[in-house]
């Protein structure tokens, strides 16, 4: 009897007393400097080898570190670094449109950063990275599109701009090729009008990526089943004159032989 008296007065002790018998919420003081938060987040994206051989990194454990000095120390030196290695984490992650705010947001804060340039390849590369197959929606496609132009277009001298030239000209012939199957598609299933506009658009939105020989001798094709004999034998012979080593180029040759 004696002791359980004795237990319910140390509950009402502890109750009086409840910051006491808590635990002690964490201050500012008990926040790290935002150099050692630094220095942790960067080893923690460091990983750590599983069996020798495979890196495993909790990206969610480092940006929560990095989040801590945004959150904490908004105008040190090291805030507009950890917010980048906020979007570089998500980005490793796979976890591609938390990267793209971040870096959209980024480009957004500090206009007049060096480090745009680089934020704005990287929102176009999230893009990339969802890209489908070439039969398949390509919104993807051009909303990267949109950024590499950008890029292109604002820091035409910066190393990230010709970085992003490259993956220009892959992401317009990857659209070029997508008109082009579904000129294919049109054609085949005989709308020759819709498949005609698909291959005049490859030829007048997407010239010089190597596939105007066959989007000319399409458009031919198409035009040959319109009833349009003289534009469609203009077509193969502007074919076998400019793309005389492609392989439409005999093709045409034969159209015209069989024309004429």
């Amino acid at each position: 009897m004696i002791e359980r008296v004795f237990i319910t007065l140390g509950i009402l002790a502890c109750l009086v007393s409840l910051p006491a018998c808590s635990k002690k919420t964490p201050d500012f003081e008990d926040v790290p400097p935002a150099d050692e938060l630094y220095a942790k987040g960067l080893r923690q994206l460091e990983g750590r080898k599983i069996l020798g051989v495979w890196r495993w990194v909790n990206y969610t454990k480092a940006i929560e570190t990095f989040q801590t000095i945004v959150d904490n120390y908004p105008y040190s030196e090291y805030e507009v670094e950890a917010q980048i290695k906020i979007a570089d984490a998500y980005f490793d992650d796979e976890r591609y449109e938390e990267a793209l705010s971040y870096y959209r947001d980024f480009g957004d804060l500090h206009p007049q950063s060096p480090l745009v340039p680089y934020t704005t390849l990287r929102s176009a590369l999230c893009h990339y990275e969802q890209i489908k197959s070439i039969d398949r929606d390509q919104t993807a496609t051009r909303e990267a599109l949109k950024y590499l132009e950008a890029l292109r277009s604002r820091f035409p001298y910066e190393p990230e701009t010709r970085e992003g030239e490259i993956i220009l000209h892959k992401l317009r012939t990857r659209l070029a090729s997508n008109v082009l199957k579904i000129g294919d598609f049109y054609l085949k299933r005989g709308q020759y009008q819709s498949a005609a506009t698909r291959y005049r658009s490859v030829i007048d939105e997407y010239p010089g990526l190597g596939l105007d020989a066959e989007a000319l001798y399409k458009l031919g094709v198409a035009y040959e089943n319109m009833k349009r004999v003289d534009e469609a034998l203009r077509l193969y012979h502007v074919v076998v004159e400019n793309f005389g080593e492609s392989r439409h180029a005999s093709s045409a040759a034969e159209r015209i032989a069989a024309g004429e």
